[in-house]
């Protein structure tokens, strides 16, 4: 306990303070005492602004109050109450932890990012842990889409009740207020009531268990502005697919290999060519820290390492930025290019162009040469990578 506590005043002595953690404490405290059926002798005055004038109003109304209502959550109310008074920054000096700021302490201890930042491998450590783990249960985040809103029978009257009673909860004040919120909190979870009960949600066990009986089969498109879309349940287009990839290859390579008939031993041989071609000879320090990473290594030694081999010492979050942002991007536009050109060479005859300052012919198309409405077939006639090179 004494460890949680340390960790939980370092949280408030490093971050600062969020203004929505206070903004609200006047109406928390009413809204406590109509919830326990608290009255006290004498109405609790807000004007007040400093400590010591509430605390001579506190003295006062536990004189006026018998001994036997003066329970544990009034005498806790009460010194919020004067808590309260204190500006922000003398709180934070004080190390108060007040209830509201237990609250996001707590939040914060329990999330992803949180879980995540006391690992020394961050993300990456949490993958390992699902991944070892075959009884770990995924469970999806719902959300409610307009789509939902369309075909799901009821839900938008519901939501059509939620706005009604969001603006009287706006205009409300005292208990009223207090019973609206109450209300608009179980509304709103009515909604995921709803929806699950019309679309029951996937729950899957150990992903990488199952990796190589998968169907990853699907259609590529190029949309009017050029971009390429695929409904695969996996695609090396998707940053993000590339990215759960990479954090999880050492198991769904074990998984896959050798399983010729399977889809995913070809999306794995497509992922290691796509990484040779991208990576290996135009960025040899993302090369080398992908291979790291894959190895299991922590950022720290990865650290250690890339500025021994190429004299450059990254902070340990940004290799992680490079590992689940960069470098993912990277390999998703590459492939995106590939298929491009393969498109346009195989499938339909594309228009082609030459570079004025590489001298290079690519194809004539947004993802190489940025638009240009004044020329004639309406792309600049330096390709991106040398106008990039210029910057």
């Amino acid at each position: 306990m004494a460890d949680l506590d340390e960790k939980k005043v370092a949280l408030v002595e490093e971050d600062e303070v969020d203004t929505e953690d206070y903004q609200d404490e006047n109406e928390n405290i009413e809204e406590q005492l109509i919830e326990e059926n608290i009255k006290p002798t004498r109405k609790l005055d807000y004007s007040l602004q400093t400590p010591q004038e509430r605390n001579e109003l506190v003295k006062k109304i536990i004189d006026e109050t018998p001994p036997e209502q003066l329970t544990n959550k009034y005498l806790t109310i009460l010194s919020d109450y004067i808590i309260f008074a204190m500006d922000k920054e003398e709180r934070k000096k004080k190390k108060i932890l007040t209830d509201n700021r237990m609250v996001t302490v707590n939040r914060r201890e329990t999330s992803f990012q949180g879980l995540a930042g006391q690992l020394e491998n961050g993300e990456d450590g949490i993958y390992n842990m699902i991944a070892n783990d075959k009884n770990i249960i995924f469970m999806p985040k719902v959300t409610i889409t307009e789509e939902d809103i369309k075909e799901i029978p009821g839900l938008k009257d519901l939501r059509d009740a939620i706005d009604n009673v969001e603006k009287q909860f706006k205009a409300a004040t005292g208990k009223r207020k207090f019973l609206l919120k109450k209300q608009l909190i179980e509304m709103r979870q009515d909604q995921y009531v709803l929806k699950s009960a019309y679309r029951q949600p996937m729950y899957m066990m150990n992903v990488t268990k199952s990796f190589s009986k998968l169907q990853l089969d699907g259609k590529i498109t190029i949309t009017e502005d050029g971009q390429v879309k695929s409904t695969e349940l996996v695609s090396l287009f998707d940053q993000k697919h590339i990215s759960a990839l990479l954090c999880n290859y050492s198991k769904l390579k074990e998984d896959a290999w050798g399983k010729f008939s399977s889809d995913s031993y070809y999306l794995m041989e497509d992922l290691d060519n796509l990484i040779e071609r991208t990576l290996k000879d135009k960025y040899p320090l993302y090369y080398d820290l992908l291979i790291y990473k894959i190895d299991g290594k922590q950022n720290i030694e990865i650290q250690e390492l890339l500025n021994k081999k190429h004299g450059i010492k990254h902070s340990v979050e940004y290799i992680s930025s490079l590992w689940r942002n960069k470098i993912p991007k990277l390999l998703a536009e590459q492939a995106q290019e590939d298929y491009l050109i393969w498109h346009y060479t195989i499938q339909e005859r594309g228009k082609w162009k030459r570079c004025s300052r590489c001298g290079e012919v690519k194809l004539a198309h947004n993802r190489f040469f940025s638009k240009n409405k004044t020329s004639k077939d309406g792309f600049y006639s330096i390709c991106k990578c040398c106008r990039n090179k210029k910057k």
